[in-house]
């Protein structure tokens, strides 16, 4: 289905564009669907024509010939659920410049909530058609993608932390089973999914029941010891929640594999990955007290690999693990020219306050409510660095005092992330700063502040 319109329905008598020149002459607008795409090309004395495709495969290609017949060369469609994704891959591999923006009226300032209280006015065609106006004149800022090679990774990345997330419940499930029963073994142990606690349930589930010969499964570095481990064991073993129990373990084996598949198929797509870098050796890091985790990736060469593909080393930074080094690795990309500036690498972050002004009074100085993953990892980051002998603990601490600790460390994230940025931007490795160095040079701008300060008054300062 074809028509010919013209452009800004419901809007030619407000002349909205009038003075302003077209940016993308050969621009496209896309509403996507989960059953019907509707495209808009320009035509010609102004008028605009809009197509209805399916979504099948065969109707992604044949949306691919139609503007490659009208010589489109950018297309911008708006991103509703993941049905977005098929056709953007589609168009970019045919060598169309996708852009993908999430709302199609709140760059051009306009609501879509008073667009659709005039009836009869808010329909997909109109929806392409305003895309693809807004995208002619520039007025369209483009969602964020990371590389076509990463996204791979990223996505089985956010597989695993899925499969981690649904694994969770079923620990749960085995200590109520516990509980139920007066097995008190979350009191003796701290955490049951460790060692000790994994073997203790695996040989009740086998049907030992003698807590004194379940005790001596304990690890030597159990705190408690064998008797009262053995009181904890003493319960009521009811059949109802043993097969509960059994379940639950069975559920948590299950999950446990299928990480265990995923994190096998990580290695392999890392090594697909072209080699943007040469490889170098990677200096070893001090082993921090207590920093095994039992969810992190086994049999994956995460620095070696992420050295590779970034060109420098991210776990170098003070509270950057090999984890969080790799989700904001492959959320983010390598490539920085996406971001001009820190300041908009930190914003799209949402670590940035967004100041909110009306008549010169600042009415919210707050940052961004968003859900970005890699800005997460930073902030997780800051947080680990709380009490660490490093330049970020020593800031940490330092905006503490002023901020509070929860605006303390959004501002110690904020920092790592411009670290981060200069990093993969001119590929140049981290070079830790000592923290005496690092006061000596607050104390002489705080000097230098109060210097000026008082000059401006009318005063000198006097060293006592």
């Amino acid at each position: 289905m074809s028509r010919l319109s013209r452009p800004n329905m419901g809007m030619a008598e407000a002349r909205p564009f009038a003075g302003m020149s077209q940016v993308h002459a050969h621009a496209t607008g896309a509403d996507v669907g989960a059953h019907e795409i509707m495209v808009c090309v320009p035509g010609g004395e102004g008028m605009q024509l809009v197509r209805s495709f399916g979504s099948y495969t065969v109707d992604l290609q044949a949306i691919g010939k139609w503007l490659a017949e009208h010589g489109v060369q950018t297309v911008a469609m708006e991103s509703t659920g993941v049905y977005w994704i098929p056709l953007f891959e589609e168009l970019e591999r045919r060598g169309f410049h996708c852009h993908l923006t999430l709302a199609p009226y709140a760059s051009a300032g306009v609501s879509s909530r008073s667009f659709r209280r005039v009836p009869g006015r808010k329909s997909d065609v109109v929806d392409c058609q305003w895309i693809q106006t807004l995208h002619s004149y520039g007025l369209l800022e483009s969602s964020f993608r990371p590389e076509a090679d990463l996204v791979a990774l990223r996505t089985l990345l956010r597989h695993r932390a899925q499969l981690i997330q649904h694994r969770a419940p079923h620990i749960l499930h085995m200590q109520k089973a516990l509980l139920q029963m007066n097995i008190q073994l979350s009191q003796a142990l701290r955490d049951v999914s460790g060692e000790t606690g994994q073997t203790m349930i695996r040989a009740i589930v086998a049907g030992e029941r003698d807590p004194h010969q379940l005790a001596t499964l304990r690890n030597y570095r159990c705190k408690k010891d064998e008797q009262e481990i053995a009181k904890a064991l003493t319960g009521t073993w009811r059949v109802e929640h043993l097969f509960i129990l059994k379940q639950s373990l069975e559920f948590y084996d299950f999950y446990t594999k299928q990480l265990e598949a995923c994190d096998s198929e990580i290695e392999r797509t890392y090594s697909a990955v072209r080699p943007n870098w040469i490889h170098s050796d990677l200096p070893e890091l001090p082993q921090k007290r207590n920093s095994y985790s039992k969810n992190a990736p086994k049999n994956v060469q995460v620095r070696k690999h992420l050295k590779r593909i970034c060109g420098v080393d991210l776990t170098a930074v003070h509270g950057v693990s090999a984890s969080l080094a790799q989700t904001i690795a492959l959320e983010v990309g390598t490539d920085m020219q996406k971001f001009p500036t820190e300041k908009h690498f930190c914003s799209w972050l949402g670590l940035a306050p967004k100041k909110e002004i009306s008549g010169g009074k600042v009415l919210k100085n707050n940052t961004l409510k968003i859900h970005n993953r890699a800005g997460q990892a930073f902030r997780m980051a800051a947080r680990s660095v709380m009490r660490a002998d490093c330049v970020f603990g020593a800031f940490y601490r330092r905006q503490k005092t002023r901020l509070g600790p929860a605006q303390a460390a959004v501002a110690t994230a904020h920092l790592m992330a411009r670290v981060v940025y200069k990093m993969l931007k001119y590929k140049v490795e981290y070079e830790p700063l000592s923290v005496s160095r690092s006061e000596q040079h607050y104390r002489e701008q705080q000097l230098k502040y109060l210097h000026k300060k008082a000059a401006k008054f009318g005063f000198q300062l006097t060293p006592i």
